[in-house]
């Protein structure tokens, strides 16, 4: 048997000590949110657990927040507080505000190499739009979408129309739901809470205006075709008779298609996943329809650098930035998901190409890209979006009228953009 002094043994376990140097890992925190029913947080939380099989070196904490405005409170909270947070998925649109915060870095500031500048110009440019401020990208496209028509097939065949051919005008559309309309159900269904802005957006491109400027300085709340519009989306519910009096709820208008409530509806291409597991009949998925134009703002969350991480936590949340939007990872998520492939080489996987071709409803909000203008967004963003919340909320209950709303949108937010207009 051997013997071993203490001094051999203390020689022994620096020895050790000094060839195998302790493991140190940096730890992100990551707050996102989720603005559609559905198991999503297992699909991130199986994205997380891949990277970090890949990348042990790399601690990520992801925190599912809430909706949009949870999280934004919440992660801004967190820094406020001096809990760590180094980034987060937050709305598209927040990116005046937290530019003019002076929270977070652009990407232009950590991207270096030939490879990293490679894959900032790798994305749908109609999805880098909203995260691009003066001339800076602030923002990465991750759970990004647009507005799409959701269709019940089966109805269409009840009620003589033909399956296969969703309206693509705003005629067509009221002819349909009009015929659609019976029997205790209603032929379209468009949500008036959660995002009115967004679905006002919608109707106003359709009908030939932007409500704001690229710059973000300036707003048409009260331009003519953007009162028509608003009364277009009120006569819904008034002369029309296709659509439910009083607010339609953002969370449960899904559940209100599947369940045969109405024929038709209009929401975010990030609920795709859901409906086509819970609908028990034939569904299809169109483009939104036309008046002067086609058109549909695009919508989602962003990824964002926060101002206070470290070099080291910079370096480390652009690796996880880059893992969870390569092209294998964005065609998963929207496969699982609904939302849009950021880019173009998503589209080029094997996995959704073949998934493309076996569920071609799952390729109509990518389609829609090519007409789609950025989510509405401006300096002031949420004090300026619930001007205008309040006045598609206001015409569409019949408090105001659609002009008399829009009229006091619009000089709210000229107060609040005065001092950008240069």
């Amino acid at each position: 048997m051997r013997h071993f002094t203490t001094a051999a043994l203390l020689s022994a376990t620096l020895l050790t000590a000094t060839a195998m140097p302790a493991f140190s890992q940096t730890e992100l925190t990551m707050y996102y949110p989720i603005a559609v029913g559905g198991p999503l947080t297992k699909v991130v939380d199986g994205m997380i657990e891949g990277f970090q099989k890949e990348n042990p070196e790399i601690k990520v904490n992801a925190v599912y927040s809430g909706n949009y405005d949870d999280t934004r409170v919440r992660a801004l909270s967190a820094i406020q507080s001096g809990q760590p947070a180094q980034l987060s998925v937050l709305f598209s649109i927040d990116a005046y505000d937290l530019v003019e915060q002076d929270l977070i870095v652009p990407f232009e500031d950590i991207v270096k190499t030939d490879d990293e500048k490679k894959w900032l110009n790798s994305f749908y440019p109609a999805l880098m739009a909203n995260g691009r401020v003066e001339g800076k990208t602030w923002g990465i496209p991750f759970q990004r979408s647009t507005i799409v028509m959701f269709y019940n097939k089966d109805m269409f065949r009840q009620a003589g129309l033909d399956p296969e051919k969703a309206p693509k005008t705003w005629d067509e559309m009221v002819t349909a739901a009009k015929a659609l309309t019976k029997d205790g159900h209603y032929g379209l269904m468009v949500p008036s809470t959660g995002y009115p802005y967004w679905m006002l957006q919608c109707f106003a491109i359709e009908n030939g205006k932007e409500l704001m400027s690229k710059d973000g300085t300036k707003v048409s709340f009260d331009d003519p075709a953007v009162v028509e519009a608003l009364e277009f989306w009120r006569s819904f519910s008034t002369e029309k008779k296709i659509s439910p009096e009083g607010l339609i709820e953002w969370g449960t208008l899904r559940q209100a298609f599947v369940q045969g409530q109405t024929a038709m509806m209009w929401h975010t291409t990030g609920n795709l996943a859901a409906v086509k597991k819970e609908a028990k009949f034939d569904f299809g998925v169109a483009e939104l329809p036309a008046n002067k134009q086609p058109g549909s703002p695009t919508g989602g969350g962003n990824f964002y650098l926060f101002k206070k991480a470290s070099t080291e936590e910079r370096a480390a949340s652009l690796k996880l930035i880059r893992y969870l939007t390569a092209p294998e990872r964005a065609a998963q998520w929207s496969i699982e998901t609904g939302y849009v492939g950021v880019s173009p080489a998503a589209y080029e996987t094997e996995k959704l190409k073949t998934y493309g071709k076996e569920f071609p409803q799952a390729l109509v909000a990518r389609d829609q890209l090519k007409v789609a203008i950025p989510e509405f967004s401006t300096w002031k963003t949420a004090r300026v979006r619930e001007a205008l919340n309040n006045a598609v909320q206001a015409a569409l209950t019949g408090t105001q009228s659609s002009a008399d709303a829009l009229k006091a949108a619009q000089a709210t937010a000229n107060d609040l953009l005065k001092p950008y207009q240069k």
